[in-house]
């Protein structure tokens, strides 16, 4: 039932001219430490009215995503990434090496 919902938020709050099934594009300036360096990540979610169904990042898509009340959880060569899609924000981390944090905005797709 939560998948319902996150899916159902999406097409309300990110996109609602939008009918299913459906995608959102996201841009995310993402800012990482200790390196201070700030790269331009990309995130795609495609949905359905029943599910989210494919998540990818810089066009790559992970082996796997979990959702979480807000938004969706997933990993990339070693960066676990969480992206908050009420709030449109991007935490990462590098198992413990390096951190990402940035904020998200909707593109044209």
């Amino acid at each position: 039932m939560r998948s319902a919902a996150l899916v159902l938020w999406l097409g309300a709050i990110l996109n609602p001219a939008l009918a299913a099934p459906s995608a959102v594009v996201l841009s995310c300036a993402v800012a990482y430490m200790p390196q201070r360096s700030t790269w331009v990540r990309e995130v795609r979610i495609d949905w359905d009215q029943k599910a989210i169904r494919r998540v990818r990042i810089d066009g790559v898509e992970p082996y796997g995503f979990s959702l979480s009340p807000h938004g969706v959880m997933t990993a990339v060569d070693n960066e676990r990434i969480q992206i908050d899609l009420r709030t449109r924000q991007w935490q990462s981390d590098f198992r413990g090496h390096a951190t990402g944090q940035g904020r998200c905005e909707t593109t044209s797709g």
